[in-house]
């Protein structure tokens, strides 16, 4: 079985991936638009990242089985026109804090793992019961996280590739509040029990965020 945790820090190399843009002291990676701020990049990944959940809600229909191809079209759809190598996976070893992802040249494998076992159990997520989807968010969602094959953008990807099997199982767009601010704690923990295939945080954040939605959505209706 190949080992999720073999990693390093970012590397330093001539990798296009592995440059920052120059005036940026170090804080946003090279990108097409030349832009040095991390506050800018922040709002033009948001504003791409929407244009493209947008689009790709349409590409996908609720009987489509993801493969590790369509994950990375959802990487290059959302980031092409910002980055060079978007859409494909990272050739650099990352990690967050203390906690490291797979080693670069393991992700190939690691996607195609992920392909034949993940992704083809819980996809498409067009199932009747929300307990079997929260199952399928959960599983396939801490996978494609804690391979983290892209050199930026992954945990939106996964959010992406969330929102869409939510949306094959006729749930409205997930609201993600429950894994942002004081909460990401939780979050980051739920991805850790993941290297030993324990889910069951995961699936209780993903049944606070179905929750939320649909309870949204409702208000929205009255």
């Amino acid at each position: 079985m190949v080992n999720r945790k073999q990693s390093t820090r970012y590397d330093t190399s001539t990798l296009p991936e592995a440059q920052f843009e120059a005036g940026s002291r170090g804080r946003v990676l090279k990108n097409r638009l030349g832009i040095k701020r991390e506050k800018e990049m922040d709002e033009v990944e948001s504003v791409a990242l929407a244009v493209a959940i947008d689009k790709l809600l349409r590409m996908y229909n609720a009987n489509h089985r993801f493969t590790a191809e369509d994950i990375k079209a959802l990487h290059k759809i959302w980031l092409d026109g910002i980055y060079k190598w978007a859409g494909g996976y990272r050739q650099v070893n990352v990690s967050k804090g203390d906690f490291p992802f797979a080693a670069a040249m393991q992700i190939p494998l690691l996607m195609a793992e992920l392909e034949k076992s993940s992704l083809r159990k819980h996809t498409p997520c067009n199932f009747e019961s929300h307990e079997r989807v929260i199952q399928a968010l959960a599983e396939v969602h801490v996978e494609l996280v804690l391979i983290h094959p892209f050199r930026e953008g992954n945990g939106r990807v996964a959010r992406i590739l969330s929102t869409i099997m939510a949306s094959q199982a006729g749930l409205p767009i997930l609201d993600f509040t429950d894994i942002t601010g004081r909460k990401r704690k939780e979050y980051f923990s739920a991805i850790n029990m993941g290297l030993s295939r324990d889910y069951k945080l995961m699936e209780k954040i993903f049944a606070r965020i179905i929750e939320r939605t649909l309870k949204a959505k409702s208000d929205e209706n009255v």
